[in-house]
């Protein structure tokens, strides 16, 4: 009881911080302006280990598709065809939107944070500012935006590596890339971005909370940023797991 007692109170909590960060912004200029600093910081910077870990996945996702699918009853297009289905459903939409959890989960709750305890937030606020709405919407902005782009780069960079990973273990360009353009439907990549649009939302606005709501000193800093990375990547299991469930 204690347990549910204690969520209830930071639901009530978060969905009372998340109507006021999605009022109106007092100038429309300036939330611009600090919008295009988090798509830099939260994105852009974000497309190095994208690229990484999304050529990795799609080379490991084609060879063990290699492995276990090696029999002559499979045609050869089959390789391309399941490794896009996976990359394309689960792998970037999924993968990539935990990585970005704890990438930038963190930065959001500590930046935020390290204002609630110097008091920064607090001087806003006197100066009559909606420090929600200033400091949290153009962070949840900037993230819904800038996701599904990184999703989507994140597709094409691990088709490129399931390639490369196929042409080292025997399989022909030609087949899987025959594989690929297999009954392509665009419904898939509209599910990937749909997906990806509320893990953006997910992310960006549990660590906002955790940072906004803060209570304590550099410790505690460290402790909620933790806790928004790992709150961000349940909940983002579990919409995969309803989404998938809901569309398929």
């Amino acid at each position: 009881m204690l347990v549910l007692r204690r969520f209830l109170i930071e639901f009530g909590a978060y969905l009372l911080l998340m109507k006021e960060a999605f009022r109106k912004p007092q100038n429309m200029h300036i939330f611009k302006r600090q919008m295009l600093h988090e798509m830099d910081a939260l994105g852009v910077k974000s497309i190095p280990i994208v690229c990484v870990i999304s050529i990795f996945i799609g080379a490991a996702v084609v060879i063990q598709m290699i492995l276990n699918l090696d029999s002559p009853i499979y045609p050869s297009w089959i390789y391309g065809f399941a490794s896009r289905k996976s990359l394309v459903l689960e792998f970037a939409p999924t993968v990539i939107s935990l990585i970005l959890a704890g990438k930038c989960a963190s930065m959001i709750a500590s930046e935020i944070g390290s204002q609630r305890i110097s008091e920064q937030i607090d001087a806003m606020e006197v100066m009559g500012v909606n420090t929600a709405n200033y400091l949290i919407l153009p962070k949840i902005f900037a993230c819904l935006v800038f996701f599904p782009l990184l999703i989507i780069l994140s597709i094409f960079i691990g088709l490129i590596g399931g390639g490369v990973g196929g042409l080292i273990n025997g399989l022909s360009t030609f087949h899987y890339i025959e594989g690929l353009r297999m009954e392509f439907a665009v419904y898939d990549i509209v599910y990937a971005i749909v997906k990806t649009a509320l893990n953006a939302i997910v992310i960006s606005s549990i660590a906002a909370f955790r940072g906004y709501t803060m209570k304590g000193g550099s410790v505690e800093v460290g402790i909620q940023s933790t806790k928004a990375v790992v709150q961000s990547s349940a909940i983002i299991m579990l919409l995969n797991l309803l989404m998938t469930n809901l569309f398929f």
